[in-house]
């Protein structure tokens, strides 16, 4: 029983040491992961040192730390104001366009930034404005700007996505090959829920269009716009290479053994950094000095996420050596009696619950692991078990009263944030409970 009683300490100091003490989140885990080492016992030194060299040597490390470059610099040259420029004018001057164009651009942004509060900061300045001039009081603004705060968590690459694949139960079943398309998919399919809730808040609350200052000739935004489309087309590429049609192309032209040895997780924020690089080529810095102010202001984002993703990984290792995987196998044979979807339905009240007070990262850390293993264990496919586990996870904007993003965008809508609390349970938060449902329950097309 020694290794989940680790794992026990490891989900229990998470949360303490992020919520009683306000200790961020990689402080957090590596206390955990010094927590479930000390079960070893005399050994415990060689396990924590051991299982470090493991953490550091993941490839999943390297991506999540290239990933915060990457979506860091493709903020700054401007890429998402270019796309909201475009869904404006494609969206504007149909009634809602403003809150659509906000939904869609959220999705956007997620796909590159992935944080809650950021997606919230950065859509919030932009399309708030475009709500109130829509006829949309400073309350709905903020709500839509809220609710869909989390999707950049159900994106791949996301801190939850990194985060999830290092948890001591989905690390040997599940790798990030495996979930990037179907996790495309299933953030999707959550941007496209979103534009319908979208729909029934522009006929319950009379939104109108937006005013037409702010809605451009589509042939105007697309000329100036355009080669931002390129740095996600870029995503693209590294997908198609080693998935389906494309990875038969291209082992039959290089070989097995070479296509194996270049993982997508490498040459994706390879590929998005080029196109990115070459785009915004006028808006990157000049100066060396300038080249070290950004890195300055990056690197504490570096250092939270390489301790997040090595002290998550080491743990896996830690717990797998003391026999995680041994030890749980019966306890895993008494879940098969209990009905999947009573499972399923019990495991996302305990997420959202979670969410609550803590971050989607902060939530993946405390159940993700145990969620996995109680979803798996009754018979849910371990990748919609995976997909579900952050979908609810990614309610970070819809969970009061700890949701960041709630409290950002209630800022720059110069609104009352409690005033949000019940809408957002109602229009998002119940529906990303029902969608991690539908996910787990392989009631959408997922593929894998």
């Amino acid at each position: 029983m020694s290794a989940i009683l680790a794992l026990a300490a490891f989900i229990a100091v998470i949360v303490i040491w992020n919520l009683a003490f306000k200790r961020n989140i990689a402080e957090s885990m590596f206390v955990g992961f010094l927590a479930c080492t000390a079960f070893a016992g005399l050994g415990a030194p060689a396990l924590a040192w051991e299982s470090l060299i493991e953490g550091m040597k993941s490839e999943v490390t390297y991506a999540a730390l290239t990933f915060v470059f990457v979506s860091e610099l493709l903020t700054r040259i401007g890429l998402i104001g270019r796309l909201i420029d475009i869904l404006s004018s494609l969206l504007g001057r149909h009634r809602g366009g403003a809150l659509y164009a906000a939904t869609v651009g959220s999705g956007a942004f997620g796909a590159v930034a992935h944080n809650g509060a950021a997606i919230a900061a950065t859509i919030g300045s932009i399309a708030i404005p475009w709500m109130k001039r829509s006829k949309t009081s400073g309350d709905t603004a903020a709500l839509v700007i809220s609710g869909n705060a989390g999707v950049g968590a159900v994106f791949p690459f996301s801190g939850a996505f990194f985060l999830l694949l290092a948890a001591p139960t989905v690390a040997p079943v599940l790798n990030a090959d495996q979930m990037i398309v179907p996790m495309f998919v299933v953030a999707a399919w959550t941007v496209v829920m979103r534009l319908g809730i979208a729909y029934v808040i522009v006929r319950r609350r009379g939104v109108d269009r937006m005013d037409p200052s702010d809605v451009h000739p589509l042939a105007e935004t697309l000329r100036a716009g355009w080669p931002s489309l390129l740095v996600l087309a870029a995503v693209a590429l590294p997908i198609l290479a080693t998935a389906g049609a494309g990875a038969q192309w291209v082992v039959n032209r290089i070989g097995e053994d070479a296509a194996d040895t270049i993982p997508v997780l490498f040459w994706l924020p390879i590929f998005m950094l080029v196109v990115g690089v070459i785009v915004g080529w006028r808006r990157l810095p000049r100066r060396t000095g300038e080249w070290w102010a950004m890195l300055g202001e990056i690197s504490p984002k570096f250092a939270v996420v390489g301790l997040t993703m090595v002290s998550a990984f080491a743990a896996s290792a830690a717990l797998s050596t003391l026999g995680l995987g041994e030890q749980l196998a019966p306890l895993i044979q008494r879940m098969q009696g209990v009905p999947a979807p009573i499972v399923v339905v019990v495991v996302g009240l305990v997420v959202l619950l979670v969410s609550g007070p803590l971050s989607t990262t902060a939530t993946i850390a405390a159940v993700g692991s145990v969620g996995f293993l109680a979803l798996t264990g009754a018979g849910i496919e371990p990748h919609l078990a995976y997909a579900a586990l952050i979908v609810w996870a990614s309610a970070e904007g819809c969970s009061p009263p700890g949701a960041a993003p709630l409290y950002v965008a209630a800022g720059i809508a110069g609104s009352d944030p409690v005033k949000i609390f019940r809408p957002v349970i109602g229009y998002y938060l119940v529906p990303s409970f029902v969608a991690g449902i539908v996910v787990a329950l392989s009631l959408l097309w997922i593929p894998f």
